[in-house]
């Protein structure tokens, strides 16, 4: 795999110079009053987070350069159970530190500078009501909801404005090996604060078991956006994940399947392959990903995903080009200094080629985090996008992350 040059001279520098001076200004706002508050008993009903994060975005098209700090609070409440009921109370603020950055779809200064999906928001992030009894759960009102690994259903916690859904979510585990999920979602809470969520009819249905080669999991996600456009999204599938011990090493394995009709015009399949060891601490793994394209017409999307978590965290394929997207990546990860690292590679191409070009580009990505203290996590990471053939608009990418976080 040819890839390019991690540092271009034709690229803006100034990702790289504010990293350095961002290291010190994120460590010196971690008052030590924040570090006490992790240190302090609080009432056990109540739990909290607070994540400081500095992003900066440097892309080879016309627009500056993005900055963006953020400090994003988010404070609950759980009530005690009687009779199996119990309930969740969670608020959620975000505050822009420095706000040299657009966020489109919150109407946030579109076009003024590269994308940072941080908005400056307020909200209640989770309200709603628990009944457990017996291995059945259900819960009915605003809450997160994630499902095998967050690639077809997700809560984006990578963003400062999580996403979460209004619905009614119900599990059942007969027994330790069969588990069995039902949802109904009729709004989507995305990542962009208020003015982008979505009324939806979103049905979610999951049923995994647990077998000697790993856990089997069927799926059907039907979804579809409570408006006059057409825009059903149907999704079936089904993915064997599971491990083995050989010697001295573990030997990780994943496969799914799925296939995909939108709007009852294009049909569309979903592959996924990975396979990875893990040794002396070391985890690698090597992975195939295809999302197809329908003729070119239309490609396979998850939009309920946490998309930043696959194919690259500069997010350059958020929406699945019409062309499809094949990913290749390779991974690895471990310990050092007391914290962990992971370094990926990726190399994106097309399904369907498009006037005889099919390459999306390669990226790096480079990840460190470390506990500060007991309550206390900081990191900070990396991504290097370097875009393909021009017929398919993608430029040039860095993106540069330091953040601290606590939770109580």
């Amino acid at each position: 795999m040819k890839m390019k040059c991690l540092f271009r001279e034709t690229r803006r520098p100034t990702i790289y110079r504010r990293a350095g001076v961002l290291i010190s200004t994120l460590t010196v706002a971690m008052m030590p009053s924040i570090a006490n508050a992790a240190d302090s008993k609080s009432d056990a009903n109540f739990y909290g987070n607070f994540n400081l994060r500095y992003e900066s975005v440097s892309q080879e098209n016309l627009l500056p350069d993005a900055d963006a700090l953020t400090l994003r609070a988010r404070l609950g409440y759980i009530t005690e159970t009687v009779n199996g009921f119990s309930a969740v109370i969670e608020g959620e603020a975000t505050v822009e530190l420095i706000d040299d950055f657009s966020v489109p779809p919150a109407g946030v200064r579109p076009g003024e500078y590269s994308v940072i999906a941080d908005p400056e928001s307020e909200e209640i992030d989770q309200a709603y009501v628990k009944y457990s009894a017996k291995g059945f759960t259900a819960k009915a009102g605003r809450q997160v909801l994630t499902l095998d690994g967050h690639r077809f259903v997700g809560h984006v916690g990578w963003r400062q404005d999580r996403q979460t859904f209004d619905g009614v979510v119900v599990n059942y585990m007969p027994s330790d090996k069969l588990t069995l999920n039902a949802s109904y979602i009729a709004k989507r809470n995305r990542i962009f604060a208020d003015e982008a969520d979505l009324d939806s009819e979103d049905i979610i249905l999951n049923t995994s078991y647990k077998t000697s080669l790993g856990k089997l999991t069927g799926y059907a996600y039907l979804l579809e956006v409570d408006n006059s456009v057409p825009n059903s999204l149907d999704t079936y599938g089904i993915s064997l994940s599971g491990s083995k011990t050989a010697g001295d090493t573990k030997l990780l394995y994943t496969a799914e399947l799925a296939t995909q009709e939108t709007n009852d015009l294009f049909d569309t399949e979903y592959l996924f392959l990975e396979g990875g060891a893990v040794l002396n601490g070391i985890t690698a793994k090597l992975g195939y990903e295809l999302l197809g394209s329908d003729n070119g017409q239309k490609g396979f999307n998850t939009p309920l995903a946490t998309l930043h978590k696959f194919n690259g965290w500069a997010d350059q394929f958020l929406v699945t080009p019409n062309a499809g997207l094949e990913d290749i990546y390779l991974s690895v990860a471990g310990k050092v200094a007391g914290g962990k690292w992971l370094a990926t590679v990726h190399k994106f191409s097309a399904d369907e080629s498009l006037n005889g070009a099919d390459d999306l580009g390669d990226e790096i990505n480079l990840q460190y985090t470390r506990k500060i203290s007991e309550k206390i996590v900081g990191g900070a990471k990396l991504a290097v996008y370097s875009a393909g053939d021009a017929v398919f608009s993608k430029v040039d990418t860095d993106k540069f992350w330091l953040w601290a976080s606590l939770k109580f």
